[in-house]
Parts: structure tokens; C-alpha cells; sequence
């Protein structure tokens, strides 16, 4: 024993703990044994496993198996944890970029597992058990890594295993980021309703095979948008109600040795109560702790909904393309200068962010899907990179989305004149005089169009196609903009 180091014993003999630390041997082991990315466990993944052993310390209390005042210890120490630990990464502020060490209590930093660890997320289980029983322990006038009266095992673990805690924790972790995820898809497709009622008016060329076609609003284009980011949130809440059923209880295999029927009950309750979701016990233990199904099925809608975005994300540098030789349509917000060499270049930064946002969610969920094929029989024991994948691909979609809208899509601006210049001159008017001429002769006219530059509707008046009062009709972009057949 030193004033750096503790010594501590568990099953496999002694090991020098530091002796600040609320962690203790097991957790010592595992940081020697994994020293793989330098990262630690994502704060959501630490809230999730906190809430887990809180509720288990109350229900073991309800159920007469815990001494009340080992379980208050618990539960106090717990709370510290929960107070200090935000279900986010800190992001900057504009207002005030801080020094993360200056701010953090000292319970915050003390999981310190890499991700990438070994099977099931045993260490990161343990990893919370000593923290707790340490802290407990204080709380209660005894001293850390002495693990009396307060014991990890026995008592911050009771009637838990590491394989049904880390999967009822990778489905907190779904619960409480992907309401965040939703709640920045809704403010995202709201914004593009906006802009679908303020563009509503402004007629411009479609394009398909980036080829001229026929007329659309712009307010179309953007209501069209609007609807697929709803539509994204919409299958990440339905595929959120399948994670409330939670196996806790089913202990190893999900048989519920060492857990009584009452515990199951109380400690899904006790957390339900925690986390403001209506979690129950699921209907087959078994079944919850073999298979990660459900976030699968989460992992899919966000990448769905990654894939949408990405596209709307390309439509809008598209459209905004120039600001000179391109398409020109849209403005976007000049957020920051857009080259070191080039003065006054803009880019349109917001977009390109989203996009490596979203092929980074698409990379996840390959990760997710290969990881949740992996368990065998009873338990997947793959969990500890599912649950640092699931957390940062719903971090980072949020944070995305979120910017996006605030800094990009709030900000969009039309040329309405742009508009018009390039869908007057645009090929694809004539789709309106097939009706009335035949497809055939409509091809021809189009392709004269082409060759001399003239205007279509003189080459049809000319030819005596269609009379000048039909083509007026017939050739009005904003009849195009709805079903029907002009000039009928």
C-alpha cells in the first residue's frame, strides 16, 4: 500500500489499484488487458447500467434480500453517478468552450473500460459494481477497496448477471437517445414544411437522370422532404416500442436463478419509474437474452433514415450549386468562408456534414447487424460493441440533424427568377403536348428545339400543331404542377 496505489485481491490474486480510484481490481485487469482505442465507454452506456443497478438495489430492499441501509448506500451512490453523468457527450458551446476535467465531478470519470473489450461487457458490469460499492462504502464511514460492508458482487450485483444487465442496458441506451433522434427528425421535417409553404408558388424544371422534365414547385420538392424525414422518425419510435420489454431478472441464461419472482417484478417497475418509460418484464427471459433483434431493428430505421437524408443532403448542394455556373435554385446560409485560396467562396458545409454523418450511421449498422448475428445459444456476447455503436450512431445522427436544421434548413432561400430562367429553357416541356400532338410528333419538335435554340411553342404554332390559344394552356408550368391533362 502506497499513497499511489492500493492493493486488491480478486479471484485471481492481487492487483494494484490506484488508489484514488472507486474502481477496483476487476476493472484494473480489464484496463491492461484491453488497451485498444483509447476511448471510454459512451455516457448513455454509463447512465444505462447506473439506473440498472439502482432499481436492483430498491427491489432487493423491497424484496427483504438487501439490508435497507446497504441498499440506501447504493442508491445514493447511484444517484451521485446519475447527477454527474449527462446521456450526452458534452458538445461545445458557442458561448463557452470548458475544460471537460475542470467540470466533471469525480464519480463521472471513473469508467474507464475501452469499448472494445471482452465478451458480453463483464467489465464494464464490474466496472460499475466497484465504482459503486467503493463510493457506498464512504457513504457509509468505510474506505475504498476494503468492499465491506458494501460488496460488488454480493451486494451492488445481487440477483443481476452481466448477461441480462448489458442487454436491458443497450435497450435504455435505444430508449433514450432515439427520443432525442425523434424529436430532432420531427423540428428537421417541420422545418422543410416551412419552406414547402414558403416556395409553395415558385415554379421551376424537374429533373430526372439529372436531365430535364417536366415543371414542379419548389414548395413540391420541400413538402416531398418533409414527408421523408417524418417518415424516418416514424420508424424509429415503432421500432423504440419494441425495446420496453426488458429481460432483468433473467440472471445467467435467462432461467432467473437467484433472482425471486418479486425482484423481477419490483426492478422493472423501480427502473420504468427511473427512466419515464413503461418498461415490463419481457414474456420470455430467454429469448431477451439470446437475441438483440430489437436493436437491430432500431439500427435499421436510423440507417433508413440515414439514407434519406443523405440524399436530401445532396438534392440541396445541388440545387444550390454555383453560385454562377451552376444550377443556382436555392441559397443556403453562408455559415463560415469556404476556401483558404479562393475570397468569398461559400460551401455548403451543413450538407457535407450530414452526409459523412450518415455514412458513418451506415457503417454502424453494419457493425450493429454483424455483431447481433454473432451470439451463440444463450447470450450474444457481442453487446459491449453494440451498445458503443448503437449509442454513438444515435449521438451523432441527433447532433447532425439537429445542426442541419438549425444552421441550414431554417435558413434556405429561393431565386425564383433562377428558377424560371432554366425551366423555360428547359427540353422536357413539350411531355405536356403529347396528349394533344402524339408522343412521336412531340419527340420531333423537342429535338428541333435543341438543334436551333428556338422556343417550343414557336416550332408548334409554326407547324400548325396546336392552336395559339390551346398552346397557352397547354404550355402553363403551373397547370404541369398538378394531376391532370392540359389543354382537356
Amino acid at each position: 500500500m502506497s499513497d499511489e496505489y492500493r492493493l486488491e485481491h480478486d479471484s485471481l490474486g492481487e492487483v494494484r489499484v490506484p488508489a484514488a480510484a472507486y474502481y477496483g481490481a476487476q476493472t484494473m485487469r480489464a484496463v491492461h488487458n484491453f488497451p485498444v482505442s483509447g476511448q471510454r465507454p459512451h455516457p448513455a452506456f454509463v447512465r444505462a447500467m447506473v439506473q440498472i443497478k439502482r432499481a436492483a438495489a430498491l427491489a432487493n430492499v423491497e424484496t427483504g434480500r438487501l439490508a435497507r441501509e446497504l441498499g440506501h448506500a447504493i442508491v445514493e451512490a447511484a444517484d451521485e453517478v446519475l447527477a454527474a453523468v449527462p446521456a450526452l457527450p458534452a458538445r461545445p458551446s458557442p458561448a463557452a468552450l470548458v475544460v471537460r476535467d475542470a467540470a466533471v465531478p469525480s464519480l463521472a470519470d471513473q469508467w474507464v473500460v475501452d469499448p472494445y473489450q471482452a465478451g458480453a461487457g463483464t467489465s464494464h458490469n464490474m466496472n460499475t459494481n466497484e465504482v459503486l460499492a467503493n463510493r457506498a462504502n464512504e457513504i457509509l464511514g468505510g474506505r475504498r477497496g476494503v468492499y465491506r460492508p458494501v460488496h460488488p458482487n454480493d451486494h451492488v450485483n445481487m440477483a443481476q448477471s452481466t448477461n441480462d444487465t448489458v442487454p436491458t442496458a443497450l435497450r435504455l441506451i435505444g430508449l433514450d437517445l432515439g427520443d432525442a433522434l425523434c424529436r430532432a427528425l420531427d423540428r428537421c421535417a417541420q422545418a422543410f414544411g416551412a419552406k414547402a409553404t414558403e416556395f409553395d408558388a415558385i415554379l421551376k424544371t424537374g429533373r430526372t437522370h439529372l436531365q430535364d422534365a417536366v415543371p414542379i414547385r419548389l414548395g413540391q420538392e420541400f413538402a416531398a422532404y418533409a414527408r421523408v424525414v417524418e417518415r424516418g422518425s416514424v420508424r424509429v419510435r415503432q421500432a423504440l416500442q419494441s425495446l420496453l420489454e426488458i429481460g432483468l431478472g433473467g440472471t445467467a441464461v435467462g432461467t432467473g436463478l437467484n433472482a425471486e419472482p418479486d425482484y423481477i417484478r419490483f426492478v422493472a417497475c423501480h427502473l420504468a419509474r427511473a427512466v419515464e418509460h413503461p418498461l415490463r418484464p419481457a414474456g420470455d427471459m430467454v429469448a431477451a437474452m439470446q437475441s438483440l433483434g430489437d436493436l437491430v431493428a432500431l439500427s435499421a430505421a436510423c440507417r433508413t433514415a440515414a439514407i434519406d437524408l443523405s440524399k436530401i443532403a445532396n438534392d440541396l448542394r445541388l440545387m444550390a450549386s454555383g453560385p454562377r455556373t451552376g444550377l443556382g435554385e436555392i441559397r443556403l446560409p453562408a455559415v463560415q468562408p469556404g476556401s483558404s485560396i479562393m475570397p468569398g467562396k461559400v460551401n455548403p458545409v451543413l450538407c457535407e456534414m450530414l452526409n459523412m454523418v450518415c455514412y458513418q450511421v451506415l457503417g454502424y449498422d453494419v457493425t450493429i447487424t454483424a455483431a447481433a448475428e454473432a451470439g451463440q445459444l444463450e447470450l450474444n456476447v457481442m453487446m459491449p460493441v453494440v451498445a458503443h455503436t448503437l449509442a454513438w450512431m444515435l449521438t451523432i445522427l441527433e447532433g447532425g440533424v439537429t445542426a442541419f436544421t438549425e444552421h441550414c434548413v431554417r435558413g434556405i432561400e429561393a431565386d425564383a427568377e433562377r428558377c424560371r430562367h432554366w425551366l423555360d429553357r428547359s427540353a422536357a416541356m413539350s411531355t405536356a403536348l403529347a396528349p394533344l400532338i402524339g408522343y412521336e410528333a412531340a419527340a420531333a419538335l423537342t429535338k428541333e428545339m435543341l438543334e436551333t435554340g428556338r422556343g417550343i411553342a414557336e416550332l408548334a404554332v409554326e407547324k400548325g400543331l396546336v392552336a395559339p390559344v390551346t398552346l397557352a394552356e397547354v404550355l402553363d408550368p403551373s397547370v404541369m404542377t398538378s394531376p391532370g391533362v392540359a389543354g382537356r
